[in-house]
């Protein structure tokens, strides 16, 4: 059994601190979203090259990484080459100018080494950093770099034109002298030219369900990047040497295929039953061969029932190169029926078989998800697999520390909270085994690269790589970013090359960066859409509901939104909109309630906002308390350290919330400080919890419905009156919304359910199978957290969606849609938005409008569309400033 770890150990060995907890829950203005250009660049050296085994064979793209926690120097910027494999770093007295302005994210930096001949020191090498700022800050950053005694080469500087970047050379030679985006072109190009998808059936003696035609192909394209031999992108053999022709690296080691990729089909297309049967197929080892050799056999033995065996002749016999291949016969004897056993592992009741199949030469394949998508794989393995066929356990709560035992399954799943957990344990058994495969389900969970739990997945060890999600881009592209370090797919794991290539191309406006992410899209991925992939779904139809508030709701927004402007624009003018991003939200979440129920928020509004200038938060406890107060009423906050909703919780004067053992262990190690904004603490700068006053605000009692209420209310009733057994689904961010709307539902003779972020997995189950009993038995109106209800679970018994109040992330909102128009939907589907007219909703509809586009383009073929990045002007459209 393993020991459970101290989380604040787990959260001070980290290498890197994050930057914010809501990185992970919403887009931030971070470095990579601004508009970055160009200050210029300064010649460094590279040094302690006899330390490292990476190797730069000139004119070479490098990736500069900090180092905060480097024993020697606590400046220190590593420098990777293409393969991720550090070769030195940058030399002490330049790392020392450079790295502060990193921390603080003023730059970003690009590193060349230009090809030159290796003189003198053989230890190391000159590179060109190139820097990055927004244009305000370019003052700031020549200053500090000019005073750190570092010779900056600017544009008006005659050595301006020897720089090697690709911004200041139109075409960036390589060695065939092609420029970047020719690359992109032959890649694009080699794309285009794949065949067709094919359908592909699973093995019947393992998945009994009958696969639909668009998972059928989606099968056979995710066992032909299991299986690929082929040489990764960007890569190229030339006279027995292997050279990655964006980055110039070369090699006489030939790079291992990328097996695996992004399987980003629309939510609702059953990608879960289209893994099992990849997993299944990895028990039938004679296929797999039969399908790399490009021969399957369309015979069967006669011992063998013929429909367990239909599956193997679906995958037609292939042609190479133009030349018939030869019909061979794979003769396939009938496996002898396993026996089946229950099996008790602690606490969990699992089947399995006896033993795995002599043709398998896989191992077990982890899958790591959400706490509640645990419930939907467990169901489908039951409901599309013949019992005992695959063995699975879940390695969460009580789970075993041994990891020949995990290997003696199938399918392991755990979370991705279990991963972070255990990062920094020695003898985790999740990182001991080296895994067949290990599938990210909900693969935006770590669309934030400096999180933990996202750096604890790319260090798993796994032979195949897969990220699953309908939405790959929730808020910007630089969510695909951490993807692609997952993947291991050179050079765009390494964020300088990311930065470079992609990201600062698509924040200027170029219409490059968005050419070249099409073709990375469709290079990694498979995106196939409800509306093409499943021509019997019944239809889904989005309609606005413009509610007007009343007289009195509008005075009050009106006097909130007028306060807020001020000192939202105050923060953003003082460029500390991050510094005191709580504080921010806190408004804007206000204001988001006043539109929906002005009962969720404190009588006293005005307190919220400070009076003068943003000192006043740290110095008034009460206005603190306020703060958390409004904090909680929004879902999803987790303590940073230990990665759950606080305990005991407590804010500090910087205004980040944390458990109270957590940061007190925490402030009492060598580093008495702020672990999100490193902000000087000590115990009497943390500030309690005020006590929940959940007579008062969970009653379920208002004086007066607000206009959203009453709107919501006809608008169900009407729905009730057109079909009395119809099930309808109201989903809202705020639980206590939930909770207002119980008494007068009920009033009104409807039967509910609620299902809340509160609730455990094993309650939620119940709620959704409860909710499944028909009418007049059953409930017709489930009140659904937003985020609790909006990934990995299925709500098809409803076909009547209500969102209170828009999320500024699309994808969430699409995600909670798709619960309910998905696979085993009867009914047309109708999805109400209900808006304020002229609050911050409309707004943040405009702001969904613009990731919507960029989401979509990235799966569309190239366009010379001009498509401008999400950047801080955000905060100025919410606030109509």
């Amino acid at each position: 059994m393993v020991e459970e770890r101290d989380p604040v150990d787990v959260f001070m060995s980290l290498d890197r601190w994050p930057l914010s907890p809501l990185e992970d829950e919403e887009e931030t203005d971070t470095v990579a979203a601004r508009e970055m250009y160009m200050v210029g660049f300064v010649i460094v050296n590279v040094v302690g090259l006899q330390y490292y085994t990476g190797s730069i064979s000139g004119r070479e793209i490098v990736g500069l990484q900090r180092e905060p926690l480097n024993q020697y120097d606590s400046n220190a910027i590593k420098v990777l080459n293409t393969r991720s494999v550090q070769v030195g770093h940058i030399e002490r007295s330049a790392a020392m100018v450079l790295a502060p302005l990193l921390d603080a994210n003023v730059i970003t930096i690009d590193g060349i080494v230009p090809k030159v001949a290796r003189q003198g020191n053989r230890y190391k090498l000159p590179c060109q950093v190139h820097i990055f700022a927004r244009f305000e800050a370019f003052e700031i950053v020549k200053s500090a770099i000019t005073n750190g005694g570092l010779y900056l080469i600017g544009e008006n500087n005659p050595s301006f034109t020897l720089s090697e970047a690709q911004v200041v050379k139109e075409k960036r030679s390589t060695l065939e002298g092609r420029d970047v985006d020719e690359i992109f072109k032959l890649l694009d190009d080699k794309v285009s030219k794949k065949e067709e998808l094919k359908p592909l059936e699973p093995p019947k003696n393992i998945i009994k369900s009958k696969l639909l035609l668009h998972q059928n192909e989606a099968l056979w394209w995710l066992v032909q990047r299991e299986i690929s031999e082929e040489l990764p992108p960007f890569w190229e053999e030339k006279e027995g040497n292997y050279v990655n022709v964006l980055t110039n690296y070369s090699t006489d080691k030939k790079p291992e295929p990328i097996r695996g990729g992004i399987f980003a089909d629309d939510m609702g297309l059953g990608k879960t039953l289209t893994l099992l049967s990849l997993i299944a197929l990895d028990k039938c080892g004679d296929v797999i061969s039969s399908i790399k050799s490009g021969h399957l056999s369309s015979q069967r033995d006669d011992g063998l029932d013929e429909e367990e065996d239909t599956w193997a002749a679906s995958f037609s016999k292939r042609n190479r190169r133009g030349t018939d291949s030869r019909n061979t016969d794979i003769s396939r004897k009938k496996q002898k029926t396993e026996q089946i056993h229950t099996l008790h592992v602690k606490g969990k009741t699992v089947f399995s078989p006896d033993r795995r199949s002599a043709n398998s030469n896989s191992g077990p394949t982890l899958v790591v998800c959400p706490p509640a998508v645990f419930s939907t794989w467990t169901s489908q393995i039951e409901e599309h697999t013949k019992p005992g066929s695959l063995k699975s356990y879940i390695y969460y709560g009580e789970r075993t520390g041994d990891a020949s035992e995990l290997e003696n399954y199938d399918i392991v799943l755990t979370t991705y909270s279990i991963l972070a957990s255990e990062d920094t344990w020695i003898d985790s058994p999740i990182k001991k085994i080296e895994w067949w495969r290990v599938i990210l389900d909900e693969a935006h969970v770590i669309k934030n690269a400096n999180a933990q739990q996202s750096r604890a997945v790319n260090n798993l060890k796994a032979n195949r790589r897969w990220a699953v999600t309908g939405t790959p881009i929730q808020n910007n592209s630089f969510d695909l970013y951490s993807l692609m370090a997952f993947l291991r797919f050179e050079p765009l794991s390494i964020k300088s090359y990311w930065n470079s290539l992609i990201q600062r191309p698509l924040a200027q406006g170029d219409e490059k960066g968005v050419s070249r992410l099409q073709v990375l899209m469709s290079t990694m991925s498979l995106r196939r859409t409800k509306e093409k992939a499943l021509t019997g779904l019944p239809s889904k139809s989005i309609e606005t509901f413009v509610v007007e508030l009343s007289g009195d709701e509008r005075e009050i927004y009106d006097q909130m939104e007028s306060e807020a402007k001020k000192i939202v624009n105050q923060y953003i003018s003082s460029d500390s909109s991050m510094k005191n991003y709580w504080t921010v939200l806190s408004v804007i979440v206000r204001l988001r309630q006043i539109c929906v129920d002005s009962a969720l928020c404190p009588a006293d509004l005005r307190s919220l906002l400070p009076s003068n200038k943003i000192g006043d938060v740290q110095s008034n406890p009460q206005l603190l308390e306020k703060m958390l107060s409004a904090l909680q009423d929004d879902e999803g906050i987790d303590c940073p350290i230990c990665i759950f909703p606080p305990t005991n919780g407590v804010i500090t004067c910087c205004g980040h919330i944390f458990c109270k053992s957590c940061i007190l262990k925490t402030i009492k190690r060598a580093k008495a400080c702020c672990p999100l904004c490193r902000h000087p603490l000590t115990e009497s700068d943390l500030f309690i919890c005020p006590p929940e006053a959940s007579n008062a605000a969970n009653s379920g009692s208002s004086s007066t419905a607000s206009s959203k209420v009453i709107a919501l209310l006809k608008l169900l009733v009407a729905s009730r009156d057109e079909s009395p057994g119809r099930k309808s689904i109201v989903f809202s961010q705020f639980r206590k919304l939930l909770l207002l709307l119980e008494e007068p539902l009920k009033a009104a003779g409807f039967k509910i359910l609620r299902l809340d972020g509160s609730m455990n997995a094993k309650k939620r189950c119940q709620v959704i199978k409860e909710f499944e009993i028909p009418a007049p038995e059953g409930p017709t109106i489930l009140l659904a957290s937003l985020k609790a209800s909006g990934a990995g679970i299925n709500l098809t018994a409803a076909s009547r969606v209500y969102l209170m109040e828009p999320w500024w992330n699309p994808a969430v909102e699409e995600q909670a849609m798709d619960r309910v128009h998905r696979i085993g939907q009867k009914e047309d589907v109708k999805i109400v938005r209900m808006i304020a007219r002229s609050t911050i909703e409309e707004r943040i509809l405009e702001l969904q409008e613009k990731k919507k586009l960029l989401a979509r383009k990235a799966f569309m073929k190239k366009s010379s569309q001009d498509q401008r990045e999400i950047s801080v002007n955000d905060l100025r459209t919410l606030m109509h400033l």
